[in-house]
């Protein structure tokens, strides 16, 4: 099966990975339709290192210029200018196995119907690969459940149908990260996804300019995209409990933080988080703690 692919790259002043990432796309048994690299108001040689590329690429690839905006925005921008009919994202310091698209294609020729395929990835820090703990698994079917702890799909592994952004909206950029986090949850809530269980990129890390390494205490933002997918009508009795349940363990741990730090305003604001999660899972009769996030 051939997939109509649009691949969109957004990078932000990634000039000496960006190359690497660009020539996984091109180096794909199975070619994608298009590349789209949204440059994120870059001040170094992003622009060359695309028109260097360009010149000999197989496959067409178009650049897109913004002020910086953050990620989720170069994305929306991205899905806004495809023309594919499945749209891939690739993170611009990581990097596409050989056989990447062609896997993921033929297992979605396998199982019509489905609009989101997910891949296991390698983990490299400092040019060594390294284990992923447990809390890290990927799985597919319908998994709103595990997605809720922290991020289990990553975004330089998915393809989804373009026709999911119909349905659930674009990334939310108003926020600053974890902006995945809240679209898997957006999209595991209602839809069943494909897996492709052996690695089929490369995840690099370590590096400075992680959002992981920008912002502190991530789980700030999951609450945020946590108190949004409860207004989701479409949620279920026992969708709702997991995720109510899931919030007030993350305030719980934010407001014992913000204690330790003597920041009694943000220590109440997530005490009224967790008052707030308890009072709807005494409505219920669900008052157990979900606690399995180490």
């Amino acid at each position: 099966m051939d997939l109509s692919v649009s691949v969109i790259i957004p990078t932000f002043n990634r000039a000496d990975v960006l190359g690497r990432a660009i020539e996984s796309v091109l180096q794909q048994s199975l070619p994608a339709k298009e590349i789209i690299i949204v440059d994120d108001g870059s001040d170094d040689h992003t622009q060359q290192v695309v028109a260097a590329l360009h010149r000999s690429a197989v496959v067409p690839i178009s650049i897109l210029y913004q002020k910086n905006s953050g990620v989720s925005a170069a994305r929306n921008s991205g899905i806004r200018h495809a023309n594919g009919e499945w749209i891939a994202f690739l993170d611009s310091d990581d990097a596409w196995l050989h056989d990447k698209l062609k896997n993921q294609a033929g297992l979605i020729a396998q199982h019509p119907g489905f609009r989101l395929c997910h891949t296991q990835e390698n983990w490299i820090r400092n040019g060594v690969q390294i284990k992923q703990m447990k809390k890290h698994a990927k799985s597919g079917g319908h998994i709103f459940q595990q997605c809720l702890p922290l991020c289990v799909i990553s975004p330089s592994s998915v393809v989804i149908h373009r026709s999911l952004f119909d349905a659930v909206g674009l990334f939310d950029e108003t926020l600053p990260a974890c902006e995945d986090y809240d679209l898997w949850l957006r999209i595991c809530a209602h839809e069943a996804v494909l897996y492709v269980d052996t690695p089929q990129i490369l995840k690099y890390g370590g590096h400075d300019d992680q959002l992981s390494r920008k912002y502190w205490g991530m789980d700030r933002f999951r609450i945020k995209a946590l108190q949004k997918i409860l207004q989701d009508p479409g949620l279920d009795k026992s969708q709702q409990q997991l995720v109510v349940k899931t919030l007030r363990y993350k305030a719980g741990i934010l407001r014992q933080g913000a204690e330790k730090r003597n920041n009694q305003l943000r220590a109440d604001k997530y005490r009224k988080i967790e008052a707030t999660c308890s009072n709807l899972l005494e409505k219920t009769g669900e008052t157990k703690v979900q606690t399995d996030e180490a």
